[in-house]
């Protein structure tokens, strides 16, 4: 079983669109979304490039979870607070 985690912009989307498209690729067993820092966590016996393609078809714009999206969230937490208005995150 192997644990994806992906950057999907949250902004315009509703988490139920979300899930709903994940649940279509065979083998995935959980999906976890953390909207203020858009993270999605998928965890499941299916390819990782698989799971991307799926969410690139559907219109969303996604990408693999770096380092770099970690720092550049917690950065903007901190300097900014948190923005967030009717679940859409600005920082």
């Amino acid at each position: 079983m192997e644990a994806v985690d992906l950057k999907v912009e949250m902004v315009g989307i509703h988490e139920k669109r979300l899930r709903k498209c994940l649940s279509k690729i065979k083998g995935i067993e959980k999906v976890e979304v953390d909207a203020s820092s858009q993270k999605v966590t998928v965890t499941g016996y299916t390819h990782r490039n698989k799971i991307l393609k799926t969410l690139r078809r559907a219109g969303l714009k996604a990408e693999f979870w770096s380092a770099q999206n970690e720092f550049l969230t917690a950065y903007a937490c901190a300097s900014y607070g948190c923005l967030r208005f009717n679940n859409f995150s600005f920082f």
